[in-house]
């Protein structure tokens, strides 16, 4: 129950390494908004890492309950992700916004999220937020990008698909999104391809986590991110044998392992961007985790 969760520890004892240092990802930004000038790129998403280092092992089933008490709206998860060498079971817990794909019988759901402003924790500054962002040129434009794709790869399954004209402002304790929820109807659920799984594997990476045009973000990403992201920017879900299920894609996510907590949040970068309020939205994004560690004023 709620009322007996012991409270995270404050923020003490831990040591904290940025990868990289936040000059180096504004740097990085600097250098994707010169390739989006160039005209090799429309969108890339650029994330950095928050590496902690604690005095005790962190308690995964604690934390989980803290991310689904703070966001019951969130789709959250722990997966074991051990692998050789690893000194302790190594878990990938978060409580993600977004929703990749939904599968019941024929009915298919997407929500992509992309285009964000933090959440000021003020009722009148958060009205004025929510309206900039509702009316942003620049959020708006990298938000249609991310829910063409998605419409465009459902399209290929679907006899019917419905695509609201704008998105919605969706809140989450930290950040305020923009949200499309498109819906559609499988021409054929039996095709192993219409499965849960095969309509999420068809539609990763969205340009939410990678950018556009796909093949040159990912390049963008190999060099411009210092550190590998690991299961940061993937999906995580289920999918049942009649081809029903779910899948998030693993943002506001952590791997924890013994006394090591590795952090990832991205932003995306798009003409109009601004280094230092790129920098601004990750800070943000990694307080979902870092609130349900007690270390929100790390950031």
């Amino acid at each position: 129950m709620a009322a007996h969760l012991p409270e995270p520890r404050p923020g003490t004892g831990w040591t904290v390494r940025p990868r990289p240092e936040p000059d180096g990802y504004t740097t990085a930004v600097s250098r994707a908004l010169e390739l989006i000038g160039d005209g090799e790129l429309r969108k890339v998403v650029l994330a950095r890492a928050l590496e902690l280092t604690g005095d005790h092992p962190v308690a995964v089933p604690a934390l989980l309950t803290r991310l689904v008490h703070a966001d019951p709206a969130a789709h959250a998860f722990a997966a074991d992700v051990t692998a050789p060498g690893d000194p302790a079971p190594r878990t990938l817990v978060g409580a993600s916004p977004e929703l990749l794909v939904s599968r019941r019988g024929a009915l298919v759901v997407a929500n992509p999220l992309a285009g964000s402003a933090p959440r000021a924790g003020d009722e009148t500054l958060d009205r004025e937020r929510v309206a900039r962002l509702r009316d942003s040129a620049k959020d708006l434009g990298e938000h249609a990008h991310t829910a063409a794709q998605v419409a465009e790869v459902l399209g290929r399954f679907c006899a019917d698909l419905d695509v609201p004209e704008r998105p919605e402002v969706i809140g989450t304790p930290t950040m305020w999104h923009l949200s499309t929820r498109i819906t559609g109807r499988l021409r054929d659920p039996l095709d192993p391809a219409c499965s849960a799984l095969g309509l999420a594997e068809a539609l990763h990476p969205t340009p939410a986590v990678c950018g556009v045009p796909a093949p040159r973000a990912l390049t963008a990403i190999a060099d411009l991110e210092p550190e590998d992201r690991g299961y940061y920017a993937g999906m995580v879900g289920w999918s049942g044998l009649d081809g029903d299920g779910e899948w998030a894609v693993t943002i506001r996510s952590a791997e924890v392992c013994d006394r090591t907590v590795r952090l990832f949040a991205g932003a995306g970068i798009v003409p109009g961007s601004d280094p230092d309020a790129e920098l601004a939205e990750t800070s943000a994004k990694f307080r979902t985790l870092l609130r349900a560690l007690g270390l929100e004023h790390l950031v």
